[in-house]
């Protein structure tokens, strides 16, 4: 396949290059229209982006679901395929299912399902987020406090043991960890990140060599103050952590995020948080975890007004960081493809426009709007 007319952005910048040429699941190919010979064009189907924008598939790291389903509800390959083409369409070709704050049998029925799928790149999957249980009853959010709970040894053992291939962040609130299991986790490969934490400066600091990102910033954390800095003053006074950031308009005033871009810089990625609203027209409630949530006017809330995940896609995501954060469309689409690749350690397959990268592509007009994906070297259009 031949993509050609591009506006290309690499991952990290526009380059001054045009065309794509995709053999098989990979990008054979960054080039020049006018440099293609007639053995290049032989047989292959070719793409006119007429000067869209080309970008790197984007990567969503907390996903609970979307396209009218949950994972938490249903833990299952069909769950995960429906949630992939439903991202397709938004732009976003890899994501981790987000697992959030429930009993020890959905964990080790998630840790399973990621272990039995062996082709789970091919819809998506880049492994687990497993969002709580060990967390903060005070920063619950809309999860349930009946669940909350420190780990049991052997849980922790098994998710280590599953390795980084199938759990790729875990979050988990510093002032509730306790310092053997953080050991085992960090020495097994898995991300470890701060979340829904009523936790102080003071224990941040405690356990900082742990954690190298922080989940939904500003959301189920103790916020900076000028005698007690919490949480996020911690998140804004390092150089370690990676932090995801939800840019719906509705889990932060947009001033708040554009103070943090400011602040975190290449540290801060895009996430949705989605839930099962997201890319659907007909949702009005839902049930997340056997609590009943709301959907209206773009909101997920519970009937006590509590934020339930949200119902962002990714290109809008991109769209709201342009038009209301104040960064550049570079930086946007780094925030949603590079930055994320990153912070846990895919970039040597994904997040860019490279030759030998999986050829994991979207492309969208001046309205953000997605007109197609490419998935695993397969162009689906919209």
């Amino acid at each position: 396949m031949i993509i050609k007319n591009a506006r290309i952005f690499d991952g990290e910048k526009f380059i001054n290059k045009n065309t794509v040429i995709i053999e098989g699941k990979k990008i054979k190919k960054v080039m020049n229209e006018t440099d293609l010979s007639e053995k290049d064009t032989d047989g292959q189907q070719i793409v006119d982006l007429k000067e869209m924008v080309l970008s790197p598939g984007f990567l969503d790291l907390q996903l609970n679901g979307c396209g009218g389903v949950l994972f938490n509800d249903n833990i299952s390959k069909e769950t995960l395929e429906i949630m992939n083409e439903t991202n397709k369409k938004f732009g976003c070709t890899s994501f981790l299912p987000t697992l959030i704050t429930s009993p020890d049998e959905k964990i080790e029925k998630a840790l399973k399902l990621m272990e039995e799928i062996k082709d789970k790149e091919e819809i998506g999957v880049l492994g687990l987020h497993i969002e709580g249980p060990y967390i903060s009853v005070e920063k619950k959010g809309i999860h349930r406090p009946e669940y909350i709970r420190v780990l049991s040894d052997e849980i922790i053992q098994k998710i280590a043991d599953a390795g980084s291939e199938v759990t790729k962040i875990i979050t988990i609130a510093p002032e509730k960890a306790e310092i053997k299991h953080l050991k085992i986790l960090k020495e097994a490969g898995i991300n470890i990140s701060i979340g829904h934490t009523n936790a102080t400066y003071e224990q941040c600091i405690e356990k900082k060599e742990y954690f190298n990102g922080a989940t939904h910033l500003y959301n189920a954390m103790s916020p900076l103050e000028s005698r007690n800095p919490g949480v996020i003053g911690f998140l804004f006074n390092n150089d370690t952590t990676n932090c995801g950031i939800i840019i719906d308009g509705f889990h932060m005033d947009y001033a708040s995020a554009e103070i943090a871009k400011k602040i975190l810089g290449k540290r801060l990625y895009l996430v949705t948080d989605a839930v099962s609203p997201a890319g659907t027209d007909n949702m009005t409630e839902f049930i997340f975890e056997g609590n009943r949530v709301l959907y209206e006017n773009g909101r997920c809330f519970s009937p006590l007004g509590t934020l339930g995940g949200s119902a962002l896609v990714m290109i809008d995501g991109v769209k709201n960081l342009v038009e209301y954060v104040h960064v550049s469309q570079e930086e946007a689409l780094r925030m949603a493809t590079s930055y994320p690749a990153k912070a846990i350690s895919v970039d040597d397959r994904y997040g860019y426009i490279k030759e030998g990268y999986i050829a994991d592509l979207t492309y969208f007009d001046k309205n953000y709007k997605v007109k197609g994906t490419i998935a695993k070297g397969n162009l689906t259009e919209y």
